[in-house]
């Protein structure tokens, strides 16, 4: 209903005296109106339901966690609006309904948002509570307990522990019991859920602990002992009933997700070379009055899935001392950077020749940036995880690089910050990265 609320407020917005004074008059007739709204909620209302926007959020940590899911939502219904139009089922103006997904989009981003709010301030002093019973008071246990009383928002209370070796209190949580008294607990104790948590050598006490659940008729859960190798977003395939724990979830293998975000590259880089092509054509003529040698560079980076190809970027560097060294990244006052190069490397212009790799496919406007072979080679055997990053596609910038994680820095933090864009990529992501980087490009310290 507050969804049915939030599309309704979006046109009666549109249709306010604000707009009417800058010249936007969108008021239809009856006819008009009631095939918009026959068409709009119903689609609304399934697009959400199928985009999962309806599942429980309470384990999401922020209150705009549904952000991107609603922009796709509302992309998808102005691309069906826009059909429907194109048929002369409905009759609107194509700026109409631009208008529509920007402020529907924004309306209902704050609905979430609130409401996300309202039920964390809610749990935090004690209502729509969840009370946990947790099998298990080994490590995993005891882990799931600090975590849960760290998270209020999630809005879960646990009642106390199950375990056969165990007695008396765990982390300030009472033992209740062996798992053999996990039926009559369950009977005569309030429990919402119970969450097993022990250790692979006791699994065959599993059985027995499912079984009472679904006989109490209490939801249970498991916590996998190798839930440290799984990441946040694992996602589960059936392979003839048989579930395949995939342990990385990347939205990026997402079909629809690549073309999205293949598509916006695409028209970006299009329409910026256009509206840059004269700073491009000077930055090429100074190169060349200024030194000798070509005006593009070529080097070898690897790319997604351990691709190589050759990275374009304008020369910066004396032709006779160009990049000789393919062990060592460029330092700070480095002698073979060129005048021209100090200020094209400062402002990120000699980047812009990489608009041709994100044309032919090689690289993205926005992923980890891409590595020479030689270091790759390195890092893989020194850097947890480094390989990761090579599942998507590189960009030009990047999480890392607007974190302060650019060129000569910590390769740690930087493998991170990429490894928490390949797991959390989103729309809202790659345009949060871009802006930033726009903001930091003639204040990043590190850009040399």
């Amino acid at each position: 209903m507050l969804d049915v609320f939030v599309l309704l407020l979006s046109i009666l917005f549109i249709n306010s005296p604000l707009f009417e004074r800058h010249g936007f008059n969108y008021h239809f007739n009856f006819e008009t109106t009631l095939v918009l709204f026959i068409l709009l909620i119903p689609s609304y209302l399934f697009l959400y339901r199928m985009f999962k926007l309806y599942t429980p959020q309470r384990t999401n940590k922020s209150i705009f966690s549904e952000s991107s899911k609603i922009s796709q939502v509302n992309f998808i219904e102005y691309l069906f609006l826009s059909v429907m139009c194109t048929l002369d089922i409905l009759m609107v103006p194509v700026n109409f309904l631009i208008l529509f997904l920007v402020v529907n989009i924004i309306f209902a981003i704050v609905e979430r948002a609130i409401l996300r709010g309202i039920l964390r301030v809610l749990r935090a002093r004690g209502f729509n509570i969840k009370y946990i019973l947790i099998v298990g008071a080994g490590e995993v246990g005891r882990k799931l307990v600090d975590t849960i009383h760290v998270n209020t928002y999630l809005g879960y209370k646990v009642v106390g522990f199950l375990d056969d070796n165990v007695i008396g209190t765990v982390n300030n949580i009472k033992v209740m019991g062996t798992v053999d008294d996990i039926e009559t607990i369950l009977n005569d104790v309030m429990i919402d859920r119970v969450i097993v948590s022990i250790s692979p050598r006791h699994y065959k006490r599993l059985e027995y602990i499912m079984e009472s659940c679904e006989k109490m008729g209490v939801r249970a859960d498991i916590v996998p002992d190798y839930y440290r190798y799984i990441t946040s977003n694992p996602s589960i395939e059936l392979i003839d009933n048989i579930p395949l724990i995939s342990v990385r979830y990347l939205p990026l293998d997402i079909s629809y997700n690549k073309v999205i975000k293949r598509i916006f590259d695409i028209i970006f880089v299009s329409i910026v070379s256009i509206i840059i092509s004269p700073l491009l054509l000077v930055t090429a003529i100074l190169i060349k009055l200024t030194s000798a040698g070509p005006v593009i560079y070529k080097q070898e980076r690897v790319g997604e899935n351990g691709k190589i190809f050759l990275m374009y970027k304008f020369r910066s560097m004396y032709s006779e001392n160009e990049y000789i060294d393919d062990e060592n990244w460029t330092q700070k006052n480095d002698p073979r950077i060129t005048r021209v190069g100090k200020i094209i490397r400062k402002t990120s212009i000699d980047e812009l020749p990489q608009f041709y790799n994100i044309l032919k496919g090689e690289m993205s406007l926005i992923g980890p940036r891409p590595e020479r072979p030689f270091f790759v080679n390195k890092f893989r055997e020194t850097v947890p995880k480094y390989m990761i990053k090579h599942h998507v596609q590189p960009g030009m910038t990047g999480w890392a690089q607007i974190n302060g994680y650019r060129g000569n820095t910590s390769i740690v933090k930087r493998i991170e910050h990429d490894i928490y864009y390949v797991e959390n990529w989103s729309i809202s992501l790659d345009i949060k990265i871009f802006f930033k980087t726009l903001s930091t490009l003639l204040t990043d310290p590190n850009a040399y």
